[in-house]
């Protein structure tokens, strides 16, 4: 997912609320809601104090509206490219790892926002954890539904290991550079899922 999809559909944010939620998706994103201050968003977004805490009473709001955002942004984008890879059955399960590698090998890839979010910090709130868990609920019904398509006798089954692949291909990724790599072994596995000895 680009910075170019991330973006809104104007072109450049006006309001002070839209500004700062802008460069908290940027900076959050890039470096973590724990490494970036409130004064470097104020700067950055290029508001007044006072305006920042009319929009986002605590920090804690912000991230709560960068998560928020982060998530609506991103799986729009994730269900658009899915659905230029609609094939044949067999195929809709192993195309997630297509778009993963769209994503890995994007230069502004850092990872899941929700993991990251969640390891920064073991004292994260109870709404981060909220947001994120939502988050991962409806990228394990989109796989599970790619599984139904595909056949497979158990997709809510599959549709869970699925989610392991793709979250550990994730944080794979990231860690090594290696998206392009990291993609096609994680293809690999999500074929084995629906390999017609599993199918109904």
């Amino acid at each position: 997912m680009t910075s170019k999809s991330q973006k809104t559909s104007a072109a450049e944010p006006t309001s002070a609320r839209a500004r700062i939620l802008e460069t908290a998706l940027r900076l959050f994103y890039a470096h973590g809601t724990r490494a970036v201050g409130i004064d470097r968003i104020i700067a950055e977004a290029a508001v007044a104090k006072m305006s920042f805490y009319n929009h986002f009473p605590s920090k804690a709001d912000l991230v709560a509206a960068f998560l928020e955002e982060r998530h609506a942004r991103w799986m729009t984008w994730f269900h658009g490219r899915l659905d230029t890879r609609r094939g044949k059955p067999g195929a809709q399960l192993p195309a997630v790892a297509d778009v993963l590698r769209e994503w890995f090998t994007a230069p502004d890839f850092h990872g899941c926002a929700f993991i990251n979010i969640l390891a920064e910090t073991a004292r994260s709130s109870k709404r981060e954890r909220d947001i994120a868990s939502r988050h991962k609920d409806e990228l394990l019904a989109l796989l599970a539904e790619r599984a139904k398509a595909d056949g497979v006798a158990r997709p809510a089954e599959a549709g869970r290991l699925a989610l392991i692949v793709v979250e550990g291909a994730i944080v794979r990724a990231e860690m090594t550079g290696a998206g392009a790599r990291v993609a096609a072994d994680a293809k690999r596995l999500l074929e084995c899922l629906v390999a017609p000895g599993l199918k109904a």
